[in-house]
């Protein structure tokens, strides 16, 4: 199979030279011909999966909790100003 790598490249907006589209083109080549093999695979035994490790999603019950009161969340801080966290500048107007 002959890959017109200038024009996917030119969908894609990559600039490349002659060389590098000789590589590209050998490298698409090479996975392509390997997509091809997998597509032999009999998978019709198979179930569909997003992934392999068995792993399930995991997640507590949602409950609300009272949180920290303003005054408590900035206990810690060394600054405050006017009921928020001060920190200095790190940007200047140069």
């Amino acid at each position: 199979m002959k890959l017109n790598v200038a024009h996917i490249a030119k969908l894609a907006s990559l600039p490349i030279n002659k060389e590098e589209e000789k590589q590209l083109e050998e490298q698409l080549t090479e996975t392509l011909s390997y997509v091809e093999i997998l597509k032999e695979i009999d998978t019709k035994d198979i179930q569909p999966t997003a992934h392999v490790t068995g792993l399930e999603n995991i997640t507590r019950e949602d409950v609300a909790h009272d949180s920290l009161s303003q005054n408590e969340a900035l206990a810690n801080g060394k600054k405050q100003h006017k009921g928020f966290f001060e920190v200095d500048a790190i940007l200047s107007n140069d």
